[in-house]
């Protein structure tokens, strides 16, 4: 005789398809994961953190960032593109997703336009392209000038396939210069370099850059975004002298490929309810970026347009690839 079964154990017997609505999983009915290819207490991670702090919120469930720094981004994004695709597993994809597959295209995942899905804008963050203070010049088409004068005896730093190298790169491409690269760790290393003269140039966020600037350590020439920033409104925009440039590094919200489209949908909605409230605007704005709305189309727009961008970059000066 067949033992008694309450409802419950009935149900944990039914397919998940056979099961009535009220019965599944609504989504999200656990914590959240946010991926940081970052390391903590940088520019990118201070960012991550505050827009899952406010998405939380705007999501009704505890959102959570998890740092897994390495591999050039490759292992956070990797990690995210191989996740289940449920939605609880997002990833804080920057404009390296648009640089790798050409710069080291043996790095997984290798093509995210397909082995991610996109979620919605975060953010776009300039660059300031600041001098050492030794310089004649205190504009940037006096700058250019200077370099075409003294061919390859300008030094540039940066963080070898990053937005700052191939922004700089571009630079001299536009502008018909030709510097030499001094590679560095980026931050500190590369502000340091350029205060004593080591390094030239170089393109750095407005928070690490900005103290030397107060200080006359070093001296701001123009801003890679195509509108001058609110905080060095008297510095014009490289745009300004060469017509079209622009170089940012942006943030978007990525989920595995394959998400169900209700999920990304849900995640998006919070997330367009973050990026435009008044107040994040603000607080981003307090670290140097600059929040942006955007939908799955406008990310898919973006990753796409710019890893055209950087492949010409990358191609025309003849950075060796791996």
């Amino acid at each position: 005789m067949q033992p008694h079964l309450g409802r419950r154990a009935i149900l944990a017997t039914l397919p998940i398809a056979t099961l009535p609505a009220q019965a599944q999983e609504v989504f999200p009915s656990r914590p959240i994961s946010i991926v940081n290819a970052y390391g903590a207490g940088g520019q990118t991670d201070i960012a991550t953190r505050l827009t899952a702090e406010r998405l939380s919120a705007a999501i009704g469930q505890r959102v959570v960032v998890e740092n897994r720094v390495g591999g050039a981004t490759s292992i956070a994004s990797t990690y995210v593109a191989q996740a289940r695709p449920d939605g609880y597993t997002l990833l804080a994809g920057t404009s390296s997703l648009a640089i790798n597959p050409t710069l080291q295209p043996r790095l997984t995942p290798r093509d995210p336009q397909t082995e991610l899905a996109p979620v919605g804008m975060v953010y776009r963050g300039a660059f300031v392209f600041h001098v050492y203070p030794g310089l004649p010049v205190t504009t940037l088409a006096e700058f250019i000038t200077y370099a075409k004068a003294n061919p390859g005896k300008l030094n540039y730093g940066g963080v070898v396939g990053t937005v700052v190298h191939l922004a700089t790169e571009m630079l001299c491409q536009r502008a018909g210069i030709e510097m030499t690269a001094v590679p560095n760790r980026g931050g500190v290393e590369g502000l340091l370099d350029l205060q004593a003269g080591r390094i030239h140039c170089n393109f750095q966020s407005p928070v690490e850059a900005m103290p030397s600037l107060q200080e006359g350590k070093t001296r701001a020439l123009a801003i890679s975004s195509r509108q001058r920033l609110a905080n060095l409104a008297d510095v014009p925009t490289v745009a300004e002298t060469l017509p079209g440039f622009e170089a940012v590094l942006w943030m978007a919200l990525f989920a595995p490929a394959g998400t169900p489209g209700p999920v990304i949908d849900k995640v998006a909605a919070a997330l367009n309810a973050v990026t435009e409230d008044r107040d994040y605007h603000a607080r981003m704005a307090q670290i140097g970026l600059a929040a942006e709305s955007g939908g799955a189309a406008d990310v898919r727009a973006l990753l796409a347009s710019d890893t055209l961008n950087w492949r010409r970059v990358i191609t025309e000066a003849g950075i060796p690839t791996n």
